[in-house]
Order: C-alpha cells, then sequence, then structure tokens
C-alpha cells in the first residue's frame, strides 16, 4: 500500500488523482487531518484515516500497512517543520514502511537564506538517518508563486520586485504526476532527486515573455530590499512574510534555484509546462 499525506492539499491531492489511474485505489491510504475533507477519496476506494504530524499515535494508525509513505511537508510559516518532519518519520518507520518519499525543494542547504530550503536540509538528514529507504523530490520553485511575487504587473505594465536571479518555476501539477510516477515505476530512486522545468528564468526574462504574450511593453523595474518590504506591508503584507518573500530572492541572487534538469521531463515523457505557459493561462482567463 502506498499512504499519501497531505492529501486534501494540491500537491498531494494531484498526486492521488494520479495514482488512481495508475493502480487499483484499494492500493491508496491517505493520512489527512479532517476525514470529512476526504470523503470523494474514500467514496472511490481509497482508505482514508485521521492523522497528523503533531499527533504521533493517530498518525502511526494511518500509515498501518504502508509499503510507501509520502510526507508533504509541512507550511506553516514559523512553525518547527523539522520537528513536524521528524514524528512524521518516526510514525513511518515504526508502521514499517519500507521507503519514505518527501516533498523538498531543489538545492536544500542549511545556510541559504531562504528559511524553507533550511527546513527541507534538515528534514533530509533526518531521513537519511531513519535507517529505511528514502527518496526526497527536490522540487523545482513551484510556478504559481509568480502570481505574488510578479505584483499586478496586468494593470500597472511593471515587474517591480527586488533583484533576482534564474529560477527553474515548475508547474506544481508535473510535480504532482511526477510523485505518482516515482511511486508506482519499476526504477527506484534513492535519496534526492532534483524535478524542475527546463529552463531557469530571470525576471528580466519574464518581462520580455509577458510583453510578447499580450504585445504590450511590460517592463521590469528592480526595487531596493527594504523599500520593497515597505511596499509590501504598506500593501497589508505582515512583515514576517515579507520578509520571508524577499529571501527568496536573496537566494535566487545566489543562484540557489537555477538548476534545470532533464529528469522530471524523462518521468512525464513530456516537456514539463513553462513560465510562458503560465503567463498564457494568465493573460487569457
Amino acid at each position: 500500500m502506498i499512504v499519501i499525506t497531505g492529501a486534501t492539499g494540491a500537491l498531494n491531492g494531484a498526486t492521488v488523482e494520479h495514482l488512481l489511474k495508475r493502480i487499483p485505489a484499494n492500493e491508496i491510504g491517505v493520512s489527512v487531518r479532517d476525514v470529512a475533507k476526504a470523503r470523494h477519496l474514500a467514496d472511490r476506494g481509497v482508505r482514508v484515516r485521521r492523522g497528523s504530524y503533531d499527533e504521533p499515535a493517530a498518525l502511526r494508525e494511518s500509515f498501518e500497512g504502508a509499503d510507501q509513505v509520502l510526507l508533504v511537508s509541512q507550511n506553516e510559516p514559523g512553525g518547527d517543520g523539522a520537528g513536524l518532519h521528524r514524528m512524521a518519520i518516526e510514525a513511518a518507520v515504526a508502521a514499517g514502511a519500507q521507503r519514505i518519499l518527501y516533498t523538498s525543494h531543489q538545492n536544500v542547504r542549511g545556510d541559504s537564506p531562504f528559511a524553507p530550503a533550511r527546513e527541507h536540509a534538515a528534514t533530509e538528514a533526518l531521513l537519511a538517518n531513519s535507517g529505511v529507504a528514502w527518496t526526497s523530490l527536490r522540487n523545482g520553485f513551484y510556478a504559481h508563486s509568480l502570481n505574488w511575487l510578479l505584483g499586478p504587473w496586468r494593470q500597472t505594465g511593471v515587474i517591480a520586485a527586488p533583484a533576482d536571479g534564474a529560477v527553474s518555476w515548475t508547474d506544481r501539477a508535473d510535480e504532482a504526476e511526477a510523485a505518482a510516477i516515482v511511486l508506482t515505476g519499476r526504477r527506484s530512486f534513492d535519496g534526492p532527486i532534483t524535478l524542475t522545468a527546463r529552463r531557469a528564468v530571470t525576471f528580466d526574462d519574464i518581462a520580455a515573455i509577458a510583453s510578447e504574450l499580450t504585445g504590450r511593453d511590460i517592463k521590469r523595474v528592480v526595487v531596493d530590499d527594504e523599500q520593497w518590504i515597505a511596499d509590501q506591508v504598506a500593501a497589508g503584507t505582515p512583515e514576517s512574510m515579507a520578509r520571508m518573500l524577499l529571501s527568496f530572492f536573496q537566494a535566487a541572487r545566489s543562484g540557489h534555484f537555477a538548476e534545470a534538469g532533464p529528469l522530471l521531463a524523462e518521468l512525464l515523457d513530456r516537456e514539463p509546462r513553462t513560465v510562458g505557459d503560465l503567463l498564457t493561462d494568465r493573460a487569457t482567463a
């Protein structure tokens, strides 16, 4: 059995849908905080059990009988991510899982300015010391994040943001499909694997792409870091969140998200979606 956490969320929820196309429903289990939200899965034959990273006993029960467990990374700002992930890993080991998979991030490192990268690095260290086989899905930076980071460019004709660097923006839906392929494929992946779009682009590149798609002159304006923070706070963003977002730009400047590899395309057997595809969707919405 394959057990998926976070199955009512966008990422792992989509992974479950892809699994249902590949294996029988009775070979899939989900561990969710609110079983009512997973009724649509239970109705299709998926085993639904309550589980939360901060409730080890319930989590172990939700993992019962699992050969593989896919752990989604926690997403509470300021939460003890590594601590929660530790309890999830220990629960999977106690339940007898033979392999633990984890939704990580490209280029995780303990010295990254980007706090989630440090959390992922700590979690991968826990997996390496778990005593069972593990696979870390180092996903490329999710392209839907551009909806927030680019600002209201369609209205203003300006992409105003701090200095950045090349990023291999990757479609979350492609990552979800790839996870299902890894879980059900004959090829085993041990340790971290990087799953990104084929090309890394800067905000300058994105402005050029947006200009071509819209037929308008979309300008890229670099904003001072602290001025950008002040602008975000004035627009209603909590300062702590604004500074976390700023750390993305700081890491991007150092090339932390520039890696663009072929594995995602190989797994999907097609080209992953691009930033151009995302902007086309937004422009025609």
